[in-house]
């Protein structure tokens, strides 16, 4: 293997290595949104509309024959069986996401690992800390994680703070880390808000900006985000967040991927981009 590789801690710099590749994933969890805007919301009320976006995920990846990775919270795994099923049985990848996605704990990244992998009945590889908050280097290491995506390098006020963290995939103690894309030059963010938001031209003209630049694209969405979230003024969800969101999220994200399979860009999932690292570097 390439020394370079094996080093504890370096940057990726050559993007040839890693020719146009999308990475999409979904942090499937349950949904507790409304409890940041002081709403309580039961675990049985949140996986509903968690299952429900999950399904539409799964159709809509279906329809468009493409593959992604789901980082699945230990309570979404242990309380909706049959949906960790279907996404293995249709070819995408799961990992985890925490166990309680409310309220994480110290020993969520082993606890995470042990439900997701004897839920889905094989081993995982990948880790996404809830609300890609920071998390332990070094029980990512330990709980024998291949690679960690908990790093969303942009800045936004009051949830990162990250402009000077690396922008693409780098090695730490022996583990890759995937930050999520942002622009090359303004870090602007890629993921779920932006499609949400941004005009959907501007989306596809920075993601393929960011193909150009680094050879692959990483962005995340959640579930709860495809569910009809306008018919629920209960949850006191923020306009940005419901706006697009329900079917017209659904129909977003499918001419986001119809558009990137017109340029001949391939989804692939985490552990097929890590595999992919590991060969080019051999």
């Amino acid at each position: 293997m390439n020394q370079q590789f094996r080093k504890k801690n370096y940057l990726c710099t050559d993007s040839k290595t890693n020719k146009d590749m999308i990475l999409l994933s979904f942090d499937t969890e349950e949904f507790d949104v409304p409890r940041e805007h002081g709403v309580d919301i039961s675990l049985e009320e949140g996986m509903r509309v968690s299952i429900a976006g999950t399904t539409r995920i799964l159709d809509i990846l279906k329809a468009n024959g493409v593959q992604a990775t789901f980082f699945c919270t230990g309570n979404f795994a242990a309380h909706a069986p049959h949906i960790i099923q279907r996404i293995i049985d249709e070819g995408h990848e799961v990992a985890c996401h925490g166990v309680d996605h409310w309220q994480p704990k110290d020993d969520d990244v082993f606890r995470s690992k042990e439900i997701v992998e004897r839920v889905a009945q094989r081993p995982v590889y990948g880790y996404r800390q809830p609300r890609m908050f920071a998390v332990s280097d070094h029980d990512i290491q330990a709980a024998g994680f291949q690679y960690n995506s908990s790093l969303n390098p942009a800045f936004i006020p009051g949830r990162y703070m990250h402009l000077r963290t690396p922008r693409t995939w780098f090695m730490k103690d022996g583990v890759m880390q995937i930050p999520a894309s942002v622009s090359p030059h303004l870090r602007i963010p890629l993921f779920w808000l932006a499609l949400h938001n941004f005009p959907e031209r501007l989306y596809h003209r920075l993601a393929r900006q960011v193909l150009r630049h680094d050879g692959y694209f990483v962005t995340y969405f959640h579930p709860w985000e495809f569910y009809a979230l306008k018919k629920h003024p209960e949850y006191k969800m923020p306009f940005i967040i419901k706006n697009h969101s329900g079917e017209a999220l659904s129909a977003r994200l499918d001419r986001f991927i119809k558009a990137m399979k017109r340029d001949h860009q391939p989804f692939v999932t985490f552990k097929t981009f890590v595999d992919q690292q590991r060969k080019n570097n051999d």
